[in-house]
């Protein structure tokens, strides 16, 4: 069995398949996985479309910091974060320093077909979502390319990305087979 030396951060948009890829990156790592997002709403007790809607944007980036900094003390795992927790250059030196970050790029046709499926993006909750998709996209390229390594998630299986990223990792020193 190999060694995963320190955490992998999957950092992108969201329907850049962080969740998804990550549960099948850390099954075939042998390690744990979390979700941040998953953890919010656990923490709080309720959905984040209702965070949002009850407390706004803010309170909800408060909330994701804290958590992704308890979810850094655990043990070498794969970690999703939330499309925005990048942003926070709190939390991006924060990951930056305990993990290897991994930019699950993806092009906003692909992001928009993915998320249009699920109601339950609430920055999306506009008049255009594709438009605000393609401005969020836009605002968050300069930061996500900050990213310690950067994957391509394409219109494909996600063992295919899980593929690439392990022969990443691999090269990297990150996975130690």
């Amino acid at each position: 069995m190999g060694q995963l030396t320190h955490t992998i951060a999957l950092v992108g948009m969201m329907g850049a398949g962080k969740s998804s890829i990550g549960r099948r990156l850390a099954a075939r790592l042998g390690v744990g996985f979390h979700d941040a997002d998953s953890a919010i709403e656990n923490a709080a007790g309720r959905p984040i479309s209702e965070i949002f809607a009850e407390y706004g944007e803010a309170a909800f980036r408060d909330c994701e910091r804290k958590v992704i900094a308890r979810l850094l003390e655990e043990p070498a795992h794969v970690l999703a974060t939330g499309g925005g927790a990048f942003m926070s250059a709190e939390t991006r030196e924060r990951l930056k320093e305990k993990t290897t970050t991994v930019w699950l790029r993806a092009p906003v046709d692909i992001l928009f077909a993915r998320v249009k499926r699920k109601g339950d993006r609430p920055l999306l909750h506009t008049q255009n979502p594709r438009e605000t998709l393609e401005r969020l996209l836009r605002e968050r390229e300069p930061t996500y390319v900050l990213a310690d390594i950067i994957i391509d998630s394409e219109d494909a299986p996600h063992t295919h990305t899980v593929e690439k990223l392990m022969a990443e990792l691999t090269a990297r020193g990150v996975w130690q087979p």
